[in-house]
């Protein structure tokens, strides 16, 4: 049995997760899936970081998560407890002493979104639940959170990737991150080339059964 650690994107809650962890729990699994403080306005990175390392306790056989912005805490936990896998989910891959604000045009995802007639999608419907039942969708919209202006201003702090093995997962429906901005962003960063579900940007509402085979398969390798 392995422990999911799932670290949600900006915005976001724990709750994002939910229908992820009953699939990862039928398949005998155990999950965390805590809330980040973001709405703490003078939280940072370390503060995202201890809220994970402290929801996980003493478990082990770990597979950290980080979604969308969550990936620039996922690898800060990585680094900290024995992870066995880091695993980014549309993550925002960051690069040593970049700071949050600065990673769209310094990645180029600015002008990658502009090139692929993205950057014109401004209703949260059609750019991140496009493909989530309404329903759901509009559950995961009253449910958002501020986020803390300090966490985007502040430098990502490792010196280097943390030494665990890590995946990479593009959505290759996104409507937000492009998938081939992901597919170069992947080897330029992290020298991986990106396994690709289908869906949109909340796979883990829109096909969390297919996102947690992927999970799961990657522990037999």
């Amino acid at each position: 049995m392995s422990t999911f650690v799932l670290i949600h994107g900006g915005g976001d809650s724990g709750w994002a997760w939910h229908l992820l962890e009953a699939e990862l729990r039928s398949r005998g699994h155990d999950t965390v899936a805590p809330d980040l403080p973001s709405e703490n306005a003078s939280a940072g990175l370390d503060d995202y970081a201890e809220a994970v390392t402290t929801a996980v306790g003493d478990r082990r056989d770990l597979v950290v998560v980080g979604h969308s912005y969550g990936a620039f805490t996922a690898p800060l936990v990585a680094d900290r407890l024995p992870a066995d896998l880091l695993v980014l989910l549309a993550g925002m891959i960051p690069a040593p002493g970049e700071r949050p604000d600065d990673w769209w045009e310094a990645t180029g995802c600015v002008r990658a979104r502009q090139d692929a007639g993205l950057a014109g999608i401004d209703d949260p419907f059609e750019s991140f639940y496009h493909d989530v039942p309404r329903e759901l969708a509009e559950e995961a919209m009253r449910r958002e959170r501020d986020e803390s202006p300090r966490v985007g201003d502040e430098p990502w702090p490792l010196k280097a990737w943390p030494d665990v093995p890590t995946k990479f997962i593009l959505c290759k429906d996104d409507r937000f991150f492009p998938a081939d901005f992901f597919r170069g962003l992947a080897r330029e960063r992290l020298g991986v080339v990106p396994d690709e579900i289908s869906g949109g940007h909340c796979v883990p509402l829109s096909r969390p059964d297919a996102l947690a085979d992927l999970l799961v398969g990657y522990l037999k390798h």
